[in-house]
């Protein structure tokens, strides 16, 4: 059987970092605080990059460990049942987890890397940070002084296509889609639960909130992720 998973922000909540649509979501409590994710925004306006440096030093994902779900998935690639780990997140859990780099499907970036928006030079976010801390309010690219921005997709910011058309490609091939702490309202990606559906795969969502795909899908378990999941991979390593 091959397992595809599809994870959101709300795998990452038990780890201690905000969901962002959720009741308690970053910008559920802040609508402001999405300016600073804007594209445009950060580009035109010195000021919203150095607010975007301070958030960035105080990022919850830097002292964040990965919870009982990111540790099942990463037993679950280790029982050989794992086909791809496609992830909105861009916290890294997966990969510290245990995950390997080539399963997981980061289609949203990284915040573990920046990367020059003029010259696409990239490099350890944490550098960049230590520049910040140095006094540096909004550091430039040290090869061709561009602007400097994490690894990461914006609103505004085009996807890359090569890497959504390979999460769609592995999702097709899934028989079993786990759609986990996802609100499944962010397309393209979104899409990939009724397309895997269409294609024969048995679907599961785990999340704590309704999506707008539970009324298509084989089953919807709105209990806690950490909670769930491992019984949840438990039982596909078990089926044939």
């Amino acid at each position: 059987m091959r397992v595809v998973v599809l994870t959101g922000a709300g795998i990452s909540t038990e780890s201690g970092i905000p969901d962002f649509r959720g009741p308690q979501g970053v910008w559920t409590k802040n609508p402001t605080a999405e300016k600073l994710s804007n594209i445009h925004h950060y580009m035109a306006d010195p000021e919203v990059r150095k607010l975007s440096w301070k958030a960035r030093l105080d990022h919850p994902g830097w002292k964040a460990e990965p919870n009982a779900g990111h540790r099942a998935l990463a037993e679950l690639e280790h029982s050989g049942r794992l086909h791809a780990l496609i992830t909105q997140n861009i916290d890294g859990l997966h990969q510290r987890a245990g995950n390997s780099p080539d399963k997981v499907i980061e289609v949203h970036g990284t915040m573990r890397e920046v990367m020059c928006m003029s010259c696409s030079w990239r490099g350890p976010m944490l550098d960049a940070l230590d520049r910040v801390r140095a006094g540096e309010e909004d550091p430039s690219c040290e090869r061709c002084g561009g602007i400097l921005k994490s690894a990461t997709i914006s609103f505004g910011q085009p996807l890359v296509s090569g890497v959504i058309n390979r999460a769609f490609h592995v999702a097709m091939e899934a028989d079993l889609l786990l759609a986990v702490g996802t609100s499944l309202q962010v397309y393209p990606i979104a899409a990939v639960v009724p397309e895997a559906k269409q294609r024969g795969a048995r679907v599961v969502i785990i999340n704590a909130e309704p999506t707008p795909f539970d009324d298509v899908v084989d089953l919807v378990l709105n209990r806690p992720i950490g909670e769930v999941l491992p019984r949840a991979t438990k039982v596909a390593t078990l089926i044939e």
